[in-house]
């Protein structure tokens, strides 16, 4: 006889998939209690204030909300409030502990406590050290029983490292390499990745250097983690230098991560954004009635990062007035908000970047050279993507997985490949990005990429 085949029905498979808003200033917070609870088989959506919480609660009626002890939007205890009353069925928990907070216990709560405390008790420095998470593990650690109406949930594993962002919250479906494979030979004997070797002392940088924020093991690459490692855990104020879309945010966001201050604010600020006129107000704040408009006070930028981090993107498009301004602050850590006569003691590390020539400029005298020496304590230079063009097949790899995260990842045939390999890239790593999304969208519901859909413009084809 026989034997009778078994089918199972994916309607026998309950798939219950718990939300969680995370919510934070520190972009590293985020990551790092989003990774835990993806482990845990939370699907995680990420905010950076009280607004787009609030925004994130409505889209995705999530089971919890877990809250950073500071909201760089909105007072935490109003904001706990006024939550509480629209959204009674969420559990929320204040990362800080606030008295303030009456929210009911949900059935995942010593769960969400756990993740907290995990996220918290670890070290940044450790946390990139570690291996990946592991869904079963975190169970047993949290205390988890029998889990089977849980369907299995991928878990965030760190990049191989081209300046490129990185967010936690995977999707369920398969992901696939578009191009490269990872080797036998960069694996241990469990499928893990293995230690990179450790770098002689003067030689060059090696992969033990990289920081998951970096894709990419060209030495330019290595030696900007290299820099940013070695720069972090000081109060040293950092200049940044690199071509438009390089990624000088990241390397900012990552001295941020590892540094004392990564529990406290990242403020970040484009200087070529703001119009001239409300730049002082945004980054000085200023008083009710400075000026026109101005109906009530408002904490300025610099005052809203202290004692965590200030990122002044495009510092060399500021005004030369103003950097007089931005100088006093530098030198003694006070500011003066506008139409105010008082002074506010201000603790913030400063990182500034730039895609000018700034020593030029202030050679020449159009940026201020005593602000431009003091800005340019330690210098991070972020390269084109023309000088690691070696890590070109790793940057398509993790652009197609991130565009695939909500639908099938599309493969490039070799015409896409070539394409790709033959063109400048001035527009550097984002232009990549925003190459590759434009050809997923010409492709329509085709599952792979050819040359006709790689368009680099209105002017390159």
């Amino acid at each position: 006889m026989q034997p009778v085949p078994v089918t199972t029905s994916s309607s026998n498979l309950r798939v219950r998939v718990r939300t969680a808003v995370v919510t934070s200033a520190d972009s590293s917070f985020r990551q790092r209690l989003s990774q835990i609870l993806t482990g845990l088989r939370w699907q995680v959506r990420e905010a950076d204030g009280g607004a787009q919480t609030w925004a994130e609660a409505e889209s995705a009626q999530p089971e919890a909300v877990i809250v950073d002890s500071w909201l760089p939007d909105l007072d935490l205890g109003e904001f706990l409030s006024d939550f509480k009353g629209s959204f009674p069925q969420v559990d929320v928990i204040a990362a800080g502990g606030s008295s303030t907070l009456e929210s009911p216990r949900g059935p995942y709560r010593q769960e969400l406590l756990y993740a907290l405390r995990r996220c918290q008790d670890t070290d940044t420095a450790s946390w990139n050290a570690a291996p990946a998470l592991d869904a079963p593990s975190l169970a047993r650690d949290a205390g988890q029983t029998d889990h089977n109406h849980l369907a299995p949930w991928p878990v965030p594993v760190a990049q191989d490292s081209a300046l490129v962002s990185t967010n936690s919250a995977e999707s369920p479906h398969k992901v696939e390499s578009t191009w490269v494979q990872v080797e036998a030979r960069s694996k241990g004997s469990e499928g893990l990745p293995a230690q990179p070797e450790k770098r002689a002392h003067g030689g060059e940088p090696a992969a033990s250097d990289r920081l998951p924020e970096l894709i990419g093991d060209a030495p330019c690459m290595l030696e900007v983690s290299r820099r940013i490692r070695l720069v972090a855990p000081r109060m040293t104020p950092v200049l940044i230098e690199g071509p438009t879309g390089s990624g000088k945010e990241l390397v900012a966001e990552a001295l941020h991560r590892l540094s004392p201050r990564r529990g406290k604010p990242f403020v970040a600020i484009n200087c070529a954004a703001i119009p001239e006129a409300l730049l002082e107000a945004e980054l000085f704040g200023h008083t009710r009635g400075a000026f026109t408009g101005a109906v009530h006070g408002r904490v300025g930028r610099i005052e809203a990062a202290d004692g965590g981090t200030l990122f002044l993107d495009e510092v060399g498009e500021m005004p030369l007035a103003l950097q007089s301004k931005l100088l006093r602050f530098v030198e003694c850590g006070e500011l003066q908000r506008v139409g105010d006569n008082e002074t506010v003691k201000v603790d913030v590390r400063i990182v500034a970047a730039t895609h000018k020539p700034l020593a030029q400029h202030a050679a020449d005298g159009t940026f201020r050279s005593d602000l431009y020496y003091r800005l340019a304590v330690f210098l991070i230079r972020t390269p084109s993507l023309a000088e690691h063009s070696q890590d070109l097949p790793r940057l398509v790899d993790h652009f197609m997985q991130k565009l695939g995260r909500e639908t099938p990842v599309k493969r490039l045939d070799s015409s896409a490949l070539a394409k790709l390999s033959t063109h400048q890239w001035p527009g550097n790593v984002r232009e990549l990005e925003h190459v590759l999304e434009r050809a997923v969208i010409l492709a329509g519901e085709d599952p792979s990429l050819s040359a006709r859909e790689i368009d680099f413009g209105l002017n390159q084809n």
